[in-house]
């Protein structure tokens, strides 16, 4: 049995299709140990594997690489950033989904970038509108239209070198973006077994996409919805970074910025120095939390 490095970019029902060192991808499966340890592989796990069978493609997973990171919903692991993407009409963008994932990534500690694309239907003083809230919250904000070809070289940039997770809604154009990144790959990565081509359109499970040297994109079908987890009610504010540089400066210790008087962070929001926008759902969230935690007991 021949033992080399990889990383998987696929799981369905218990195999794992692993981009090995030699660019070729082996259908795996994980050894019986791994119950033991109550290790569970996922996609962007670097692992070691031995090739059971050289003709058929297939191996078994060895060991499991420490993980930078890992997200429960997809399950995925080893992501450097997030692009979170929406549409600027058609679907018309929410602003609380997109702060339910912005915090997601805040929960994970794992960088935001945000993207609109369409935005050839916008225009500048609505683009404007909407780089201005999440710029001023410290997210990066890009404006795209695949379907004119805008924005993609750049954003090409910021994905250079790096496992990007994409997430977005339904119909905003990921499936798009992935298709046309894709195109631009010129890595060879050998060919994809055909087992592999056969759970293409298994839609249901994260994938890990090469789309260049050492750039990979997570995509995520149904990575449009998110829960807070154990987040306890007093600790939303830590994940909203605006609020940050008003911590300590309210009149109250421990603050929720919600109806305290003499809050430096609701001011800051009278005060146009806060988006109102994200404050409103800063307080949508932290009644959910609230809700949840007097049903929890």
């Amino acid at each position: 049995m021949t033992g080399m490095n990889g990383r998987i970019i696929r799981g369905v029902a218990g195999f794992y299709y692993v981009l090995a060192d030699d660019a070729a991808v082996y259908e795996c499966k994980a050894r019986g140990s791994f119950r033991n340890e109550k290790l569970r592989p996922v996609v962007g796990d670097y692992v070691t594997i031995s090739v059971t069978s050289p003709s058929d493609m297939e191996g078994s997973i060895d060991s499991v690489a420490p993980r930078k990171n890992e997200l429960l919903r997809p399950l995925c692991a080893n992501v450097d950033q997030a692009l979170i993407l929406f549409a600027v009409r058609n679907p018309e963008p929410s602003a609380i989904l997109l702060d339910r994932m912005l915090l997601a990534m805040e929960m994970q500690n794992i960088p935001a970038a945000i993207a609109f694309n369409k935005s050839d239907l916008g225009s500048g003083p609505e683009l404007a509108a909407l780089a201005e809230i999440y710029r001023a919250s410290g997210y990066p904000v890009h404006f795209l239209s695949i379907r004119e070809g805008m924005g993609l070289s750049e954003l090409m940039e910021i994905l250079r070198g790096k496992t990007t997770v994409l997430c977005g809604p339904s119909g905003v154009g990921k499936s798009s973006l992935s298709n046309f990144l894709q195109k631009e790959v010129t890595m060879e990565v050998g060919e994809i077994s055909k087992k592999l081509r056969r759970g293409k359109n298994t839609t249901r499970h994260a994938a890990l996409l090469a789309v260049g040297e050492g750039t990979y994109l997570m995509d995520t079908p149904g990575f449009s919805a998110f829960e807070a987890g154990d987040l306890a009610p007093e600790d939303l504010r830590f994940y909203y970074p605006e609020f940050a540089s008003y911590e300590g400066k309210c009149r109250y210790g421990g603050c929720l910025h919600d109806r305290e008087p003499e809050c430096a962070v609701r001011d800051a929001v009278q005060e146009g120095k806060i988006p109102e926008i994200r404050y409103g759902n800063y307080r949508t969230l932290l009644a959910e939390l609230r809700d949840r935690e007097k049903r929890r007991y």
